[in-house]
């Protein structure tokens, strides 16, 4: 049997309609008995290829960082809006693979750090010039596409290990192209447009809006409300 989490009993209102992968989840979801030692090194990985950007002062890699994992955790709060309104099911959802932490139920520390590094890592391969074309296509977008498709290859890979889960048909390895659309395009095209703005005061103020409204977003629909 399945015990829900006491971070979790305020999201629960009737257990008995969630899949199992939703209660599995929520069963350890911010439950600091799940700490593991690796991810303080893996914090400071993340830290250091920060650390090292901003030292040679590329901050438009740093706010295109910032901007990706921004948005990721605006997918997430909604994702975890959905398991609290339908008692059902998150659109994915992180129950397995021994995580040290799962904040959300379809985020875990470790994806996290992941995404802090991608958005950051992908900004290497952006050229110089940014209406350069590519096979006929905008380098951004082209970029864009080709690393969403990776990651949609990457996800369905962590579904079939059981580490990534999903319970709706719409959204399962049949569906692959709504997650490449919803799931990763929106990441990498807000990243990269923050990345060419020539005004660092812009970049700014654009990731802050961004981190700003997901803090909001977590007050009200976690910290006050208890939904995620």
């Amino acid at each position: 049997m399945v015990t829900v989490s006491s971070q979790a009993l305020s999201i629960v209102r009737d257990a008995s309609s969630m899949t199992d992968y939703s209660l599995q989840a929520l069963a350890i979801l911010r439950d600091p008995a799940q700490f593991k030692w690796y991810i303080i090194p893996f914090l400071l990985v993340v830290l250091f290829i920060y650390f090292k950007e901003a030292a040679g002062r590329n901050w438009s890699a740093v706010l295109a960082g910032l901007a990706f994992w921004g948005m990721d955790w605006f997918n997430e709060i909604w994702n975890s809006l959905v398991l609290y309104f339908t008692q059902y099911a998150p659109v994915w959802c992180a129950p397995g693979g021994d995580t040290c932490y799962l904040i959300l139920v379809g985020l875990n520390i470790e994806i996290t750090f992941m995404f802090l590094i991608m958005g950051l890592m992908s900004t290497l391969l952006l050229p110089e010039d940014k209406g350069m074309k590519i096979v006929g296509i905008n380098n951004r977008l082209l970029i864009a596409a080709v690393m969403s498709v990776l990651c949609v290859a990457v996800e369905m890979v962590l579904n079939l290990a059981g580490a990534l889960t999903w319970d709706y048909s719409w959204w399962d390895l049949g569906s692959p192209w709504l997650i490449w659309v919803f799931g990763y395009m929106p990441f990498w095209l807000v990243a990269f447009w923050v990345h060419d703005m020539a005004d660092t005061r812009k970049q700014i103020i654009t990731v802050g809006a961004i981190l700003a409204f997901d803090i909001v977003c977590l007050a009200v629909f976690g910290g006050v409300l208890g939904w995620i």
